[in-house]
């Protein structure tokens, strides 16, 4: 199969879709890789490399558009990138569709073969492509909090984890999953008074034993989300429902009675968010002030530890890409019900429940396929 990794250009997005290993591994097995010249040169990852590998150079965005059937992104097509997408081709990466009606709009028109990362299930129900992104960005969140904190950053002017004889801060996690765990290893690391929430008693006891009692769990409900967030100096959105946009639990209202200058950091913005006052902020301009509250909602959080991300990214992607490359896709889902669950998008039809109920628009069953 021709498959081509174009060059990421969201704003500071620095990710590649697959690392030259990756590469080596997918031209071993007979497949032409089409890469765009210096795709991965910021995290240092040389031409060269990729081309000791095995791929072939593209010179511009244009000609790994046109050479490829297969294209393996990390983010959502932008506007300009969309104009290049043919019926033929199938678009591997994030998508996070339920959050942008104009891209999904954009992608049915194309006719093509969309298939996202976000919404591929394993067979224990969990999201394997989604997790590694998750991971970092969940350790990144508690980072980028303490960060926000300072009073150079408009912020309370408070430590994570105090000093003896100082109270360390408040830190409530929404969100039990992926993102939510590892926030709070980061924040009980750097010695925060750390409280999770989820509605799940399973989960919240399975938080329990993992960290054998020195993380606070909540059951999540709108009095005991309102009651910490009051208390709280960082508030963490880690809530996610997969494919569709994400619910807003934190509103306006709540703002007021925060204190002034505690931070929101919305992981979930990706899905829209799950503060009612987020919107998508870029690496460039990460944070936002809206009723004395320090906003930090980066769309790609990942992309700024990019070497790390894309490392962790070509792990957990590249199986997924072996199948699709040596397999027609319409076999691959048909043969994978979990597989099936990443089909967003073919042929000007919706397939993902998630993305069409965000936008009333009608969803085909995978067996109409």
């Amino acid at each position: 199969m021709r498959i081509g990794i174009p060059k990421e250009i969201k704003v500071h997005e620095y990710r590649v879709g697959l690392t030259p290993s990756g590469v080596k591994e997918l031209c071993h097995q007979g497949h032409s890789l089409f890469i765009e010249s210096k795709a991965g040169e910021k995290i240092g990852f040389s031409d060269q490399e990729y081309e000791q590998a095995g791929a072939i150079l593209c010179q511009s965005p244009d000609e790994v558009w046109q050479q490829a059937q297969l294209i393996i992104k990390v983010k959502e097509p932008l506007p300009e990138e969309t104009k290049k997408i043919r019926e033929e081709h199938i678009l591997f990466t994030y998508l996070h569709l339920a959050a942008n009606q104009s891209l999904t709009t954009s992608l049915l028109q194309t006719g093509c073969t969309a298939i996202a990362y976000e919404t591929i299930t394993d067979p224990l129900h969990c999201l394997p492509l989604l997790a590694p992104m998750s991971e970092v960005a969940g350790r990144m969140s508690v980072q980028a909090g303490a960060h926000c904190l300072e009073i150079a950053q408009q912020g309370r002017g408070v430590l994570l984890g105090g000093v003896p004889g100082v109270a360390p801060a408040k830190v409530s996690i929404i969100g039990g999953g992926v993102v939510g765990s590892n926030a709070a290893i980061m924040a009980l690391g750097l010695g925060a008074d750390t409280t999770i929430f989820d509605n799940s008693p399973d989960r919240l006891r399975a938080l329990d034993a993992q960290f054998q009692g020195h993380l606070k769990t909540m059951y999540s409900t709108k009095d005991s989300i309102y009651q910490a967030i009051c208390q709280s100096d960082l508030v963490i959105g880690a809530v996610l429902i997969p494919g569709a946009a994400a619910p807003k639990l934190v509103t306006y209202e709540h703002l007021k009675h925060m204190q002034k200058g505690s931070v929101v950091v919305d992981v979930a913005i990706d899905q829209g968010g799950c503060f009612e006052s987020s919107r998508p902020t870029t690496h460039s301009e990460p944070t936002y002030i809206e009723q004395d509250i320090v906003h930090y909602c980066v769309a790609n959080m990942p992309g700024a530890v990019a070497r790390t991300s894309t490392l962790a990214l070509t792990n957990a992607t590249l199986p997924y890409v072996l199948q699709l490359a040596n397999n027609h896709w319409k076999t691959v889902i048909n043969n994978d019900q979990h597989f099936a669950n990443g089909l967003n998008i073919s042929a000007g039809h919706i397939y993902c429940k998630g993305v069409a109920d965000a936008f009333n628009y009608p969803v085909r069953p995978i067996d109409q396929l």
